[in-house]
Order: structure tokens, then C-alpha cells, then sequence
């Protein structure tokens, strides 16, 4: 296998205009009333009643610890939050 791009290959090896134009394929390739859970909260909800009916009861560490759940929760959030400031602050920048 030939590696190009500090050692990268394949996918990795893609200037990120290419890897991202081949990615948003992915989504386009699903139907726009299923592409977002955003859009249809029972679609998000069965989703996850069929997620958590794949996992054993034992192994649902959530389930067993809610400190955790809402660890994990609010660093979601937190992440969400700062991306949207960082394109907040990105946007002033160019603009």
C-alpha cells in the first residue's frame, strides 16, 4: 500500500474539501424526514427505545448511575454550547 500525506492513506490521505463532500453523500442518501431526529422527536425516541432494548440491563451503566448520565449530559452540552460560540466568534472575525 502506497501512503501519501504524512503516512496517512485511503480517506485520511483526502484534501478535507473531497472527505467532506463524500461524507454529506451519506446523509443525502437518507430520506430528509428521517435525517434529523431534530425534526421528529418519536422518530428520536424509538431510536432510542430500540438502542436501549439492544443492550443487556446489566451493562446499561446509565441506567445504574445517574451522576453519570448527567456527567455525560451536561458535557455534551457544553461541547454543543462552545462550538456555537466558537462559529459565533469565527463568523465576527471574517466578517
Amino acid at each position: 500500500m502506497t501512503q501519501r500525506k504524512g503516512g496517512k492513506q485511503g480517506f485520511a490521505s483526502m484534501d478535507q474539501a473531497k472527505q467532506r463532500d463524500i461524507a454529506s453523500k451519506g446523509g443525502q442518501s437518507v430520506p430528509a424526514a428521517k435525517r434529523s431526529f431534530a425534526q421528529d422527536p418519536a422518530l428520536a425516541a424509538e431510536a432510542g427505545r430500540k438502542g436501549g432494548q439492544a443492550v443487556q440491563a446489566g451493562d446499561r451503566s446509565f441506567s445504574r448511575d445517574r451522576s453519570l448520565a448527567a456527567s455525560a449530559g451536561r458535557k455534551g452540552g457544553q461541547a454543543t454550547h462552545g462550538r456555537a460560540a466558537n462559529r459565533g466568534a469565527e463568523a465576527e472575525e471574517q466578517g
